[in-house]
């Protein structure tokens, strides 16, 4: 978060498309603490009314928009000073929600004179890619320099927090079942902290002009595996599950038969991605050039694991 100091972002409107989930939320509290008038954009704006109490009055307007049907951004983005697009998805029509229809709402933002536009994408977006998610990625970010060149480009890593879907489905697995498969092992990733993101995403907005047409990787400081990840879980959640680690080949098989099926833990595109790997790259500036001192999952998780120990705060006593 910002040091709470800074009020940079005083008086601006600015535009979080897609912004009532995990990361909106954090973004939405970063940007009201530095002075920012927000309207969320969702098509589901009624999940926002948990960030009202975050703000002072009128400073947050929540609207009903929809990245695929571009009549509904005209009305969303008027008069707005800044647009930060958080829309994604892994699954229906990608290319209109991720690809396209990113470059359609930056075409809309630059048209509704935004100053600034921040397309969140992630670590991995290719072109070149099999998967149609981290193709809709790249297609997203090229569609979106077109229409605003000034546009600044973050692709994250695995962004966890205390309230996310990531590290607490596997806290969740571990606290319930005495064997837990773990799919590739040995797949390196780089989480950043939520919190780290968003101030990216402020800096970012509070100085567009530096970050025009550049494209930023956001990673936590250090580079883990997913076998080192469940045992990190494990041991602050004071667990002592089997974690099986399992070949590619078993995962790769998995996925293949399963993936189809309504729900399924792991699709045959998600185990392509997982075995890719999620790690940060030399050949783009970071989380340091964006003037953010990041920080390790360590620092967090025993405090976020009490929760999943068998006595929860009372395990010391229980024992």
């Amino acid at each position: 978060m910002s040091n709470g100091t800074a009020r940079d972002l005083d008086g601006q409107l600015v535009a979080l498309v897609g912004g009532s989930g995990f990361f909106g939320a954090h973004l939405a509290q970063e940007l009201l603490a530095r002075g920012a008038r927000l309207r969320i954009c969702s098509r589901h704006p009624e999940r926002g009314f948990r960030l009202k109490p975050l703000a002072g009055l009128g400073q947050i307007q929540l609207v009903a928009a929809d990245i695929t049907k571009p009549h509904t951004l005209e009305v969303a983005l008027t008069g707005c000073d800044s647009v930060v697009n958080l829309v994604g998805a892994f699954a229906g029509d990608l290319d209109a929600v991720q690809g396209a229809g990113a470059g359609h709402l930056a075409a809309i933002a630059r048209s509704h004179g935004a100053k600034a536009f921040v397309q969140i994408s992630a670590i991995g977006a290719s072109a070149a890619s099999d998967v149609p998610y981290a193709r809709t990625k790249a297609a997203g970010e090229a569609a979106v320099l077109v229409a605003f060149p000034a546009a600044t480009i973050l692709r994250p890593s695995v962004i966890f927090g205390e309230d996310d879907n990531f590290i607490n489905m596997f806290a969740g697995l571990i606290a319930q079942l005495p064997v837990v498969p773990v799919f590739g092992p040995s797949a390196p990733f780089q989480p950043v902290h939520v919190d780290d993101a968003a101030q990216a995403v402020g800096n970012v907005l509070a100085a567009p002009a530096a970050h025009a047409g550049k494209t930023y990787e956001l990673g936590g400081p250090e580079v883990i595996t997913m076998g080192d990840l469940n045992r990190r879980i494990a041991k602050s959640a004071q667990r002592t599950p089997l974690l099986l680690d399992l070949p590619d080949a078993v995962s790769s098989a998995f996925a293949s038969a399963t993936g189809w099926l309504p729900g399924a833990p792991l699709t045959r595109h998600q185990w392509t991605l997982l075995k890719a790997g999620n790690t940060a790259s030399a050949a783009l500036p970071g989380m340091a050039e964006l003037g953010v001192l990041a920080r390790p999952l360590e620092l967090f998780l025993d405090r976020w694991m009490v929760r999943f120990r068998k006595h929860g705060r009372f395990a010391a006593k229980a024992a």
